[in-house]
């Protein structure tokens, strides 16, 4: 029997699985074994057959690690899973730990002496294996390359097959711009490198550049593959014959060659006496093993496509308005249900995720959604990247807050948005906490920065509402996102860490700034927002850029209170309100366009 994964995954796993997969390890003389979430293509979101961790221990998240000794074993998961991760993994089977603090690193150093660790080096990346070869060497203990992976021995028959979807075309209308075009900027990138190959194994780079999608991972337009491109822009592409359709071969052209998976070994042995730009951080430890073993001239630097691809072109700019107008009109039919009929209805949250499914479904335009949708009623909303999971489940209750983070992935866009919304007349304190929340996310929303600024530099402006207030959240203030692709996308972001990219004119980001009291609810403002080029502001001396907001829906208006904000920021909220109104409001009628109308009102 095949398996496959979802939040409910039965955490008996552990007790079932441990020992097959100790037995494999057995035979291939190890004494422990290491098991990240990334796959192959070091995916966020991956296909069943590569849902190693979630085979393993039951647990499902994006993000989370394994390790496995002869009598011990871990699970990891960061602070977005503290639920979900004692939820689906058996605490007898595993000890839970967070990815912080160190995480797999940390606990390698407690490795027993003379231990033989397994790794896959297809799995993780060479700086990530580097750090985890450090621990392991601190507490005496040697990592070793596996093949086979002793998982995957383990899993055998009951492993779902690799994902086969079909690869087309996404035509220029919605890139903006050809294929070969984008081949010959990276193939300049490639020389600029100092190299005259570059080996791509990032899903969304491959979809970019190829101007192809495909249906491999969950929530994104993935083709699984591999390519090969040179600094003439002629280039290698390595997909499964199962995805390659009719209309493939003749939109790719004639400089580019599709082959078979099989095929790659040999072409990145053919890289011989060559120098071959590949990115440490995209792509794992294996294909630095094989081009160093074929005598090839490894450039380690950034993945060529990684920032262009980040920087919308005006094409896909235009795009992301027209699906962010679509998407909010779907979104504004929800709100409208939440504040009317789930107000007596007080359904479940798997009932409010549903129902925002349905609306985006009945647009006509949805391919799928850009991630599992988030819908948190009270203390759930309190975990900010909680899912409705099992006997966690809540139905909505008066007096209380729903937060509900969800998108959809449009061929002319992907979206991302979050709304915070009162279950019956909101407190005093429900409303201070949202309207500080507000003045943070408007912060960042009217800023202007000169070329050169980061994202690092601009999270301060959304938390300082609440600094000064003695308070703070523990997450990122925004995230790249994709054009019809994937969701979070790099190199930008907004966050405390530091991040020394630019933020660029076309860049897409969210702006997600929240505030979360545990055991009671949460409140986040999501709406994503495009960089826009520097421009000279009256009387000044540097031309700035700035951001235009994409994501047009209403915020909960009896969560605002009006006498904290001050007289630029209520027109800010109406301004943005009126503009919601303009565009969102033609494609509604009846009940809820009259809603949305009294929603859009100047506040008082």
């Amino acid at each position: 029997m095949r398996q496959s994964f979802d939040e409910t995954t039965d955490p008996s796993f552990g007790a079932k699985h441990l020992p097959r997969v100790r037995a494999k390890m057995a035979e291939q003389g190890l004494d422990g074994l290491l098991v990240p979430h990334e796959d192959e293509h070091q995916n966020e979101y991956l296909p069943p057959a590569n849902e190693r961790l979630a085979w393993l221990t039951g647990f499902t998240g994006s993000a989370g690690a394994g390790a496995v000794l002869t009598d011990r074993a871990a699970v990891f998961a960061d602070g977005r899973y503290t639920v979900q991760v004692r939820a689906q993994v058996d605490p007898a089977q595993f000890e839970i730990l967070s990815l912080e603090n160190g995480g797999v690193a940390a606990w390698l150093e407690r490795a027993p002496q003379g231990a033989v660790i397994g790794y896959d080096p297809r799995l993780h990346s060479p700086d990530a294996l580097a750090t985890l070869a450090r621990a392991a060497a601190k507490a005496g203990a040697e990592l070793k390359p596996v093949d086979p992976n002793p998982l995957d021995l383990a899993w055998a028959d009951e492993r779902p097959e690799q994902p086969a979807a079909p690869v087309v075309p996404h035509e220029d209308r919605y890139t903006g711009e050809s294929s070969a075009s984008k081949r010959a900027r990276i193939g300049g990138a490639i020389r600029d490198a100092g190299a005259g190959a570059a080996v791509l194994t990032a899903p969304a780079s491959i979809a970019w550049l190829f101007n192809i999608r495909g249906g491999d991972v969950i929530r994104t337009p993935l083709p699984l593959g591999q390519a090969v491109v040179r600094a003439d822009g002629t280039a290698r592409l390595f997909l499964d014959p199962r995805k390659v359709t009719n209309e493939l071969p003749g939109w790719l052209g004639d400089a580019v060659t599709l082959e078979a998976p099989e095929a790659l070994s040999a072409a990145l042995d053919g890289l011989s006496g060559q120098s071959v730009l590949i990115d440490p951080g995209q792509s794992s430890a294996w294909y630095f093993d094989r081009l160093k073993a074929a005598g090839a001239t490894v450039v380690r630097g950034a993945d060529p496509c990684a920032l262009p691809r980040a920087c919308k072109n005006p094409v896909e700019i235009e795009g992301s308005r027209r699906a962010h107008i679509r998407d909010g009109a779907a979104l504004t039919r929800f709100l409208h249900w939440v504040d009317t009929v789930a107000q007596r209805t007080l359904p479940s949250e798997r009932e409010i995720a549903e129902a925002l499914e349905g609306f985006r479904e009945e647009t006509g335009a949805l391919k799928d959604l850009s991630f599992d949708t988030i819908a948190g009623a009270g203390p759930n909303g309190a975990l900010p990247h909680y899912k409705p999971v099992g006997d966690k489940i809540r139905r909505i209750e008066k007096g209380s807050l729903l937060l509900v983070d969800g998108g959809g992935q449009y061929l002319d866009g992907t979206t991302d948005v979050t709304r915070t919304m009162a279950v019956g007349e909101p407190t005093a304190d429900q409303r201070r906490m949202f309207t500080l929340v507000l003045k943070g996310h408007i912060a960042m929303a009217v800023v202007r920065f000169p070329e050169g600024t980061t994202g690092h530099q601009l999270d301060v402006l959304a938390r300082l509402p609440m600094w000064m207030a003695g308070l703070d959240y523990d997450h990122g203030t925004g995230h790249g996102v994709g054009s019809y692709l994937g969701v979070h996308e790099g190199p930008q972001r907004i966050a405390k860490a530091v991040n020394a990219q630019p933020l660029l004119s076309g860049m897409i980001l969210s702006n997600e700034p929240g505030y979360y009291r545990e055991g009671h609810w949460g409140i986040r403002i999501e709406t994503l927002q495009v960089v826009t080029p520097p421009e000279p502001i009256p009387g000044g001396e540097r031309p700035m850029h700035g951001f235009e907001q994409l994501t047009l829906a209403p915020l909960d208006r009896r969560l605002i209170d009006v006498a904290l904000l001050t007289a630029d920021e209520r027109a800010y909220v109406d301004g943005y309100h009126a503009e919601v109104l303009a565009k969102v409001g033609p494609l509604l009628d009846g009940e809820a366009k009259a809603w949305l109308e009294a929603q859009a009102a100047p506040l008082k």
